[in-house]
């Protein structure tokens, strides 16, 4: 509550700039819960200093550029962005494992998949971009599209619980668990549609080459 309240004071002085400038610093890997930055950005605007439509757009940008910076930081330098002593201390060797493994088990949908993993967010993006493995407009529209779901979530709690502090946080600690159940509800979902379209599609070559086979034994025999 106390570090919800100082980013209330601080987007309540500064305004759309503050927002921008603290979720820029989120994604270069900051202690700072985006979450909460967000949240406090609703609450400004529900408090009557922002407009909410607005603080959605600045969140979205501020969530955007910091983690193009840091996908284009990797992608520029490589295996030699490991020495920039912030970056070692955010992709250690166990970290950058664990997103390896992830990049096995979801291919190139971890991009969206990312946005929903605070303790990986930033690792996953260095990652992406050192190894070169998604180019840099799938980056983009992954990530972009996972951040059209989330942003606008978090500003619209704190917008509607400007009044109620501790009725948003306990939403918040909610959100988090139930934004990571719908995620992947909608990953089964996503995966399941793609399986059936594949199979509808096996199904169909295959009988077309049974009919095929079966035109061109006829000729033979006529």
């Amino acid at each position: 509550m106390a570090f919800l309240d100082h980013l209330i004071q601080l987007f309540a002085v500064h305004g759309y700039l503050a927002v921008f400038v603290v979720l820029l610093v989120c994604g270069f890997g900051a202690p700072i819960p985006e979450d909460i930055s967000l949240v406090a950005g609703g609450i400004i605007a529900g408090l009557g200093y922002a407009d909410v439509n607005a603080m959605c757009a600045v969140g979205l940008a501020g969530v955007l550029v910091g983690d193009m910076v840091v996908f284009l930081i990797g992608r520029h330098f490589g295996a030699r962005a490991l020495r920039l002593r912030w970056i070692a201390h955010l992709l250690t060797p166990r970290r950058y494992s664990q997103v390896q493994s992830k990049f096995e088990c979801y291919g190139n949908r971890l991009m969206f998949i990312a946005r929903f993993l605070p303790g990986l967010r930033t690792a996953v993006f260095l990652t992406a971009g050192m190894s070169r493995r998604v180019t840099f407009l799938r980056f983009i529209l992954l990530d972009g599209c996972a951040a059209l779901i989330s942003v606008p979530i978090w500003v619209w709690l704190g917008y509607y619980g400007a009044e109620n502090r501790e009725w948003v946080l306990a939403w918040v600690k909610r959100g988090q668990g139930g934004i990571s159940f719908a995620l992947a509800l909608l990953v089964l979902s996503v995966g399941w549609v793609f399986w059936r379209r594949a199979s509808g599609r096996r199904a169909r070559l295959r009988e077309y080459r049974a009919q095929r086979a079966a035109r061109d034994a006829g000729s033979a025999q006529g």
